[in-house]
């Protein structure tokens, strides 16, 4: 009986040490906008579950070769998990809280991954709730691969790195437009 209360108090020391540690997403989005400022770059925040396909889609593009430097070059990105409901532990605390402070709308109910491109000091720019005619809020293109979902992502990244030359922009288009095949 001992060893098994032993077990417990170690598992509970273990989950307070991990939540003690667990950064929450204001102190994640604080660091990517004083690095974004130091650097020079607006931040790219992403709100995803591990259990997403178009997320894991959206990582394997901000990845790739040829469209992370390009990326990398303008953005500083940071991971924001939400909507974990069967592993809770995986969201990001506070996380639900920014993203319902950063939409459009509110409550959020867009799903994930939804982008928002924020200047160093945290002034949201563009977020992927592209605008439709009729729709208060618009509608999320999540990872981009419909035509007018490209076009949007598109110019969301006109806006946030207006700095961007068109060969690049050019790039990442071609790149989106392959994968969506």
């Amino acid at each position: 009986m001992k060893l098994i209360h032993s077990r417990i108090l170690i598992l509970v020391f273990l989950f307070c040490a991990i939540l003690a540690n667990a950064q929450t997403a204001d102190s994640l989005l604080a660091e990517a906008q004083a690095q974004a400022s130091t650097q020079h770059k607006n931040v790219f925040l992403i709100f995803s579950a591990s259990w997403c396909g178009p997320c894991h889609q959206l990582d394997s593009f901000l990845q790739n070769s040829d469209t992370k430097p390009i990326v990398d070059k303008y953005f500083v990105i940071v991971h924001i998990h939400i909507d974990e409901a069967k592993k809770p532990e995986l969201n990001t605390p506070g996380g639900d809280e920014l993203l319902t402070r950063l939409a459009s709308k509110e409550p959020h109910t867009s799903g994930v991954p939804f982008l928002i491109l924020l200047d160093s000091s945290g002034k949201a720019i563009v977020n992927s709730d592209r605008p439709v005619p009729g729709q208060a809020g618009g509608d999320n293109i999540g990872y981009p691969v419909a035509p007018e979902e490209i076009a949007w992502f598109m110019e969301m990244l006109k806006r946030g790195a207006p700095a961007m030359p068109k060969t690049e922009a050019k790039q990442i288009e071609s790149w989106l437009k392959k994968a969506a095949g």
